[in-house]
């Protein structure tokens, strides 16, 4: 097969029309019919009525209000057998799917906006947790449940499940694994790929792949759960899963540490390392911006300085019953002061200090959209990269106009929440003009450095510009081949991650 944009061959007639099909086919686009009423009748004949409903307001729209999605109808199935049957009706009526978790993504994902009306098919349904191994440290559960119900689920047995998320008490797991959620806890535990061990999933054929595995060494083929694994529901919908649990932390400890820069904070995570290795479960980066815009809009959020600092580092530990976790970030601070890292710093003397600190971080994203981001970013560089990122980026934006930035995240695996505002007083409409704008600065800034323009949000609809323009050419043409095989109809997801 040629993978030029014609063949010689075909130049030179040297196939026939006929000959040419199969190769021309993998290049065209499906065509996609509608949700008509007559499919909504025959798809209401497959299931209980109780498994449909008229499309409302929380299906049609993402968080940032950016995306409206068409209304229609929605399938809230009620185990994989009945997710099965509805794909399968899907693929031979040629209608396209949308997969939809908890509604918590901020690219898109999960909202439809042009195209041929969808089937929008919800898994909030599908919320137990289907046993749990302790001694095995895993946990089976189904797609639809939420992932703040798993980590209860974990600490009744005594154990962890350290995936944390701002919207882990609507978050839903099946999401979380399509999008490769990332949180605060990827320093020390991994992305949600590195903390599933199997997935069963309904492929775009409407089969079921039963792959549910609590194996940790398994090397039979090619691993279809790193496949499904981040692709965002467009090459199958993933039903349920088994996920890694991890011993608790003996003791945990929790601080806020005042330091002098980005560079510093690298700098402190680097000792951090040093001295307490993978015990280092969290390292956030926190800007006076954030804080400022919580005393804006959150007011009741405790701030922890009475007079905030230009940055600041959100430092956890997680360490064994022999040692003090208080002590290990006294310890920390101490080394971080004569290194001239930090300055200030306060240390959790309690677990409801610990919350304290934590509902700071967790709270800035919403924060963040109270005053209305101009357009945001979520990115990642080289660590080595970051500190000159954060500087570079601002300059750019200066050349741009005026504005606010606010720029926090999570600083131990390179990943920056990159969020440029306007000026107090201001709204983000009055700037709809430099959106574009803005983000290209920032994206080509990041592709300089080595970053990638979807750090932990995933690429949805809102950046399938951006993969086409930053990604490796060999990687799209790959991702492409794999959709073609495996959904040739185009049904998954249409339109998200790869373009319809």
């Amino acid at each position: 097969m040629c993978f030029m944009p014609r063949c010689a061959a075909i130049d030179a007639g040297v196939l026939t029309r006929a000959k040419a099909l199969p190769f021309m086919s993998f290049l065209e686009k499906p065509l996609l019919n509608p949700l008509s009423d007559t499919f909504e009748a025959e798809l209401k004949a497959l299931l209980p009525a109780d498994r449909f409903m008229a499309a409302d307001a929380r299906y049609l729209e993402e968080p940032r209000g950016r995306y409206k999605g068409q209304s229609g109808l929605v399938a809230l199935p009620r185990s994989t057998h009945e997710v099965s049957t509805l794909v399968k009706a899907c693929a031979a009526a040629r209608v396209g799917i949308v997969p939809y978790g908890g509604g918590t993504g901020l690219v898109g994902g999960q909202v439809a906006e042009g195209g041929s009306k969808p089937l929008i098919l919800s898994l909030e349904k599908m919320s137990a947790v289907r046993e749990v191994f302790p001694q095995e440290n895993v946990l089976i559960a189904d797609a639809g449940a939420i992932l703040e119900d798993i980590q209860k689920a974990a600490d009744g047995v005594d154990r962890l499940f350290p995936l944390s998320l701002a919207s882990e008490g609507s978050a839903r797991i099946g999401g979380n694994l399509a999008t490769n959620a990332g949180g605060t806890s990827v320093l020390r535990y991994g992305n949600a790929r590195d903390l599933c061990l199997g997935l069963e999933a309904v492929m775009p054929s409407g089969e079921i792949w039963n792959g549910l595995s609590r194996l940790r060494k398994n090397n039979t083929g090619y691993d279809l759960r790193h496949l499904l694994i981040g692709s965002e529901g467009t090459l199958g919908i993933i039903t349920a899963a088994a996920l890694k649990l991890s011993p608790k932390p003996a003791k945990t400890g929790t601080a806020m540490l005042v330091v002098e820069s980005p560079q510093a904070a690298l700098s402190l995570l680097s000792l951090a390392r040093d001295q307490l290795g993978e015990m280092v479960s969290a390292f956030e980066l926190v800007h006076r911006q954030g804080i400022d815009f919580l005393k804006e809009k959150m007011p009741q959020v405790r701030r922890p300085f009475e007079h905030t600092p230009e940055w600041m580092v959100l430092v956890e530990v997680g360490v064994p019953a022999a040692m003090d976790a208080a002590l290990a970030l006294e310890q920390l601070f101490e080394a971080g002061l004569e290194q001239g890292l930090v300055s200030d710093g306060l240390i959790a003397q309690s677990e409801a200090q610990s919350d304290e600190f934590w509902t700071v971080r967790e709270s800035i994203p919403e924060a963040n959209r109270l005053i209305g981001s101009i357009s945001s970013h979520d990115i990642s560089v080289p660590l080595g990269a970051l500190a000159d990122f954060i500087v570079r980026a601002n300059e750019r934006i200066e050349k741009i106009g005026n504005f606010r930035i606010n720029c926090f995240g999570h600083v131990g695996d390179g990943n920056l929440h990159y969020n440029v505002f306007p000026q107090k007083g201001g709204s983000k409409d009055e700037h709809r003009d430099k959106r574009d704008v803005i983000k290209r600065a920032v994206h080509d800034l990041t592709h300089e450095l080595g970053g990638s323009v979807s750090a932990e949000h995933g690429v949805g609809r809102l950046k399938v510009d951006d993969l086409e323009r930053y990604g490796d050419a060999t990687k799209l043409a790959t991702m492409r081949a794999i959709k073609a095989a495996l959904d040739p109809h185009g049904i998954m997801n249409p339109g998200a991650v790869l373009r319809s």
